[in-house]
């Protein structure tokens, strides 16, 4: 029997399942697991290459016949926000972000029940318990952080913390060239906030603080509702089939 390393990354395959972004097209996936004292730097290499990362598992699309999903980083530096997201900032200027450690909370899932049960109840997330959202947030083998947002305080300048209720919650990896935006959730009765919109903007700013070139946003998806809005953060980047292409 061929025995592997746990530092050599195995590939494989899923059957063909319903795409949940484009009607009647069926979706694929490669993946491979996370895991070993590599983990960190084979998630940059596949971030790179496409591929996004969930628990200790990266995948990227792998459809036979369809090539939407395409990978987008937003370029930090030379990001200027709309008239629209300008509008956004000013809206969440009560709004502070911490970067804490990957640790789960009750009250972080309750935000994100409410958020699927508002958003995507017929999701293949609609089922997650508790138990379930500690897994995604903590079975991670690379530099993971979560950012919390919550109102500013009185004492905010001083210990840089919110104070009241989460309404926000975006689970994000530390990568060698940008922040990868793993997963994020808000409270859905905060909907005129555009918190979601907030978020990205504030990732933005993080990584340029942070010296980071990019924010890497997943997988932008023409003709999808549920994708389309990362496409308006520009300029960025589109992992084509000549690599990565700027957009303006």
């Amino acid at each position: 029997m061929t025995q592997h390393s746990r530092n050599t990354p195995q590939f494989y395959l899923t059957a063909p399942t319903s795409c949940p972004y484009l009607p009647g097209q069926e979706e694929r996936k490669v993946f491979t697991h996370l895991v070993g004292e590599r983990a960190g730097e084979l998630n940059d290499l596949l971030t790179h290459g496409g591929f996004r990362r969930s628990q200790s598992i990266a995948y990227r699309p792998a459809c036979e016949t369809c090539r939407a999903c395409i990978s987008v980083r937003v370029v930090v530096d030379d990001f200027k926000p709309t008239r629209n997201m300008r509008r956004v900032l000013d809206l969440n200027g009560d709004v502070l972000g911490e970067m804490r450690s990957a640790t789960p909370t009750s009250e972080q899932y309750s935000v994100f029940r409410a958020y699927l049960d508002a958003r995507h109840r017929d999701g293949g997330m609609a089922d997650m318990t508790v138990l379930d959202y500690a897994m995604m947030i903590e079975d991670s083998h690379v530099d993971t952080r979560l950012i919390e947002y919550r109102l500013r305080g009185p004492d905010s300048r001083l210990n840089g913390r919110g104070s009241g209720d989460v309404l926000g919650v975006a689970l994000t990896d530390v990568l060698s060239d940008g922040l990868s935006m793993v997963y994020s959730f808000f409270e859905p009765g905060e909907r005129e906030r555009s918190l979601g919109t907030f978020m990205i903007l504030d990732h933005i700013a993080r990584a340029q603080n942070m010296g980071l070139p990019y924010v890497y946003l997943g997988y932008w998806v023409s003709g999808s509702r549920k994708m389309d809005y990362k496409g308006r953060f520009r300029p960025q980047e589109r992992l084509l089939s000549a690599g990565w292409t700027r957009f303006e």
